[in-house]
């Protein structure tokens, strides 16, 4: 069975972002308000959820693995109290961004991992069978959307980007509530080849 599924990125899309810097304890984890009722509506709508994070605090020395274990474990059991349920899945790349382009790999680091490589993406795919034509990506970085392209999955971002950098653009997650109807439909009854940019 192939799944349709939304894959998510985390800072800025799931929980508040610190800006240059890490969440690298559960106390600095802060659920955005918004991402709950998006997050419903999308299982609802039958899909798999999976979380697709660059961490490259735990590459820098400013974390470990098991810290973002407890990070996870917290998210996790915040999304079930407030939203019924957590995560599907989540994939996580820990390596540093050793590139000119931020959120970048480039070719100098052989199998990395980061966004924008789907590495992470394909990963799920070998674990859950993944129908990449039914399924999204979304993220406030344009990493997050190259690797979704990349996989072969529809691209949403959240932020001020220019017509082209996704086939979803919107200002907020807000933004994003009235579209979900017509973007949680099959394709051949969605988007087709239209692209959407919301001021």
């Amino acid at each position: 069975m192939h799944h349709k599924t939304f894959f998510f990125d985390r800072d800025g899309i799931v929980n508040q972002r610190i800006m240059d810097g890490y969440v690298t304890s559960p106390d600095e984890f802060v659920l955005l308000s918004d991402f709950l009722p998006l997050f419903r509506m999308i299982k609802e709508a039958g899909f798999l959820t999976i979380l697709i994070t660059n961490q490259q605090g735990i590459g820098k020395g400013l974390m470990t693995e098991d810290d973002l274990t407890e990070i996870h474990t917290t998210m996790q059991k915040l999304l079930i109290k407030y939203a019924g349920s957590g995560f599907d899945d989540i994939y996580f790349a820990g390596e540093r961004d050793l590139s000119s382009r931020s959120g970048c790999c480039g070719d100098i680091l052989a199998g990395c991992r980061r966004k924008p490589s789907p590495a992470m993406l394909l990963e799920a795919d070998k674990r859950w069978g993944i129908n990449f034509a039914e399924s999204w990506m979304i993220g406030d970085s344009l990493s997050d959307a190259e690797a979704g392209k990349a996989a072969g999955a529809r691209t949403i971002l959240v932020g001020r980007f220019i017509e082209g950098d996704a086939d979803v653009i919107v200002p907020s997650l807000k933004a994003l509530f009235p579209l979900l109807p017509t973007l949680l439909a099959p394709p051949s009854q969605s988007l087709s080849e239209e692209i959407f940019t919301v001021k």
